[in-house]
């Protein structure tokens, strides 16, 4: 982009000199990421903040350039594009994780040696995590399961993915990424790359019924490479193609209202009521942290405190004393 300087504040983007052997920043931020969806994220929040700030798309160049900026008038933009996303509207997880791509190229313009500058100093908006850990019964769950017709390729590739929802309490994304060597049919087993694992895949159990629908899938799938993803798109749009994990959160949306369930659905949700029933069928929460395979204890916690109404229950205690 020849000779275009974008005003920011009172200062302008500086130019670099000899900006084409300049790093591609954003480049190999994005190569650093497994996830091809942690990528798309990043790519995308970024985009939308050069759009928002500067008018221009995050070149190779523009990236540079606002990387040598001074650390006020850095700020000041930052500070300036949160601003404009709470005046939006935009949810506290959105505006963190747009915030978060921006520290993250930061940091990795400050190890390339072309930032001399950090994010860390502006605080992200504060986020209750798990506020609402409901979901559906196991009764409305099987409503959803007797909407896929066992007859077709669509109606068992969905109900082996459900299957997995809620047998495994599987995320998403973790389905998406699962490739035809993954299901290790003989010994009953599902290698999952799970969240925050980095290639490491772990191997899960399967339950006969799980077990049965996964084989029943492959019937359909037909023959492929074990690096082939698991699950495909049946549409006429794109068949053949991995199914993405935003098509699974459709034909979870979809399943639900088949079945009339009125609380709107998710994978997420999904997740969440498998692991809540599993507290009230009478698993403990570490043997229900197995399951969800959660870091962290605490977060387990907060599924039971929720099931068992503990607020509800003093509020009624002290209801009963005046």
């Amino acid at each position: 982009m020849p000779g275009r300087i974008v005003k920011v504040s009172n200062e302008t983007l500086p130019p670099v000199i000899s900006w084409w052997q300049a790093p591609d920043v954003l480049a190999m931020l994005l190569a650093d990421k497994r996830s091809e969806s942690t990528r798309r994220a990043y790519d995308r929040d970024i985009k939308h903040f050069f759009r928002t700030m500067f008018g221009v798309d995050n070149s190779a160049e523009y990236v540079v350039r606002f990387l040598a900026l001074s650390q006020a008038v850095a700020f000041e933009n930052v500070m300036r594009y949160k601003a404009a996303m709470i005046k939006q509207g935009l949810s506290e997880a959105t505006v963190n994780r747009r915030l978060s791509a921006l520290r993250a190229l930061t940091h990795k313009g400050r190890l390339l040696g072309v930032c001399n500058y950090t994010l860390e100093d502006i605080r992200g908006e504060t986020v209750i995590k798990y506020r609402d850990t409901s979901g559906i019964t196991p009764s409305e769950f099987k409503q959803i399961l007797y909407t896929c017709d066992p007859t077709t390729a669509k109606g068992v590739r969905d109900y082996a993915i459900l299957r997995l929802l809620w047998d495994l309490a599987l995320r998403r994304g973790e389905i998406a990424a699962l490739t035809m060597g993954d299901f290790d049919r003989r010994n009953s087993k599902l290698w999952v790359l799970g969240k925050g694992r980095g290639s490491q895949k772990q191997p899960l159990d399967l339950t006969p019924k799980t077990r049965e629908a996964m084989s029943l899938w492959l019937a359909f799938r037909g023959l492929a490479s074990t690096t082939e993803a698991l699950f495909v798109a049946l549409d006429l749009n794109t068949p053949g193609h991995p199914l993405t994990d935003g098509g699974i959160a459709k034909m979870v949306r979809t399943r639900g209202k088949k079945a009339n369930i009125d609380k709107p659905l998710s994978p997420h949700r999904i997740r969440h009521s498998a692991i809540t029933a599993a507290l009230d069928a009478g698993q403990s929460v570490r043997e229900v942290q197995k399951l969800s395979r959660h870091s962290k204890l605490e977060t387990l916690m907060i599924y039971d405190d929720n099931r068992q109404q503990h607020q509800l229950q003093v509020s009624n205690v002290l209801a009963d004393l005046v």
